[in-house]
């Protein structure tokens, strides 16, 4: 089942179509619910509260808690605190077709690795069951963090079944029989690698998707630097994480990203691929059996 969600492509396979109804519900509901792009969505309301503690929805309490987490695993470089900076940016509504990737490198400006902002509020953000803590003012952007943890969400919901895969965006949970997992080129190429596995989460992070002209006319994409607040170009362009779950496998491939080519394979101890901003790629293959699986089946194309 395909269908779009999320500003993207969505998916979900299951034994049952009953299953895949479900999940679809699920990802249709949490879309309005959570899209920054809708001024009555529950992410809007809480980043417009004005009170210090909110109550909040138990999924929303799990999206505070992921984007907290998600900041500490990686010393602040993955910030979801900064909606501001990329409204400021320029994303402030769904995009039109991203820029030519080749263009927008050129113009693009010097490469230099992220770095996380000392300063930054993220530090101030608490969950205490129904509640969330946090300073007015401070506002969260969903983006890819969200999507990760819905995949997470739903492979809890479908965890009976012994065959299933879920794709929110481009973030993926399955299990079940050998999968031939294609990592794209974002230059439009031949797959960059293919990964084969029976059970994995995998996310891919990259500047050529989201892109677009900002307000002071030069190439911008959804990747900050929080140090700056400005789209990072960093010399990588996209990076593919393996992981245990959806939301760290997101964490794991923005991160790698935002670290440049120097620093972007200590993030994919689980193993993946990064994609450098001259076309060449480098691969790291999972470490253990964990996510490759044994049994040998016959390959779904995933």
């Amino acid at each position: 089942m395909r269908f779009d969600c999320f500003g993207s492509r969505c998916g979900v396979w299951a034994a049952i179509p009953e299953a895949e109804e479900d999940a679809r519900r699920c990802m249709e509901n949490w879309h309005v619910r959570f899209s920054r792009f809708l001024g009555d969505s529950e992410l809007s309301r809480l980043n417009g509260d004005p009170r210090e503690v909110v109550p909040v929805s138990t999924s929303m309490a799990r999206l505070v808690e992921t984007v907290r987490e998600a900041a500490e695993a990686t010393d602040g470089l993955v910030d979801g605190t900064l909606l501001g900076e990329i409204e400021a940016a320029g994303y402030v509504s769904d995009l039109p077709a991203p820029l030519p990737l080749r263009l927008a490198l050129r113009l693009g400006g010097p490469r230099a690795p992220a770095a996380p902002n000392p300063h930054s509020r993220w530090r101030e953000l608490e969950v205490a069951g129904w509640e969330v803590r946090r300073p007015p003012g401070v506002r969260l952007d969903s983006g890819g963090l969200a999507k990760g943890l819905f995949a997470d969400l739903l492979a809890e919901r479908l965890q009976d079944h012994r065959s299933f895969a879920v794709d929110c965006g481009g973030d993926l949970r399955f299990t079940g029989p050998l999968r031939r997992l294609e990592v794209a080129d974002p230059f439009g190429g031949k797959p960059v690698h293919v990964f084969e596995l029976e059970t994995a989460s995998v996310a891919t992070s990259g500047v050529g998707r989201r892109s677009w002209l900002g307000p002071d006319g030069r190439p911008a994409h959804h990747l900050l630097d929080p140090a700056t607040g400005r789209p990072a170009f960093t010399g990588v362009v996209q990076a593919t994480a393996l992981a245990p779950t959806a939301v760290e496998a997101e964490w794991r491939a923005k991160a790698a990203v935002l670290s440049g080519p120097d620093g972007a394979a200590r993030w994919l101890e689980h193993g993946g691929v990064v994609v450098l901003d001259d076309g060449t790629h480098f691969v790291t293959e999972p470490p253990t059996t964990s996510l490759r699986g044994g049994q040998h089946h016959e390959p779904a194309r995933l």
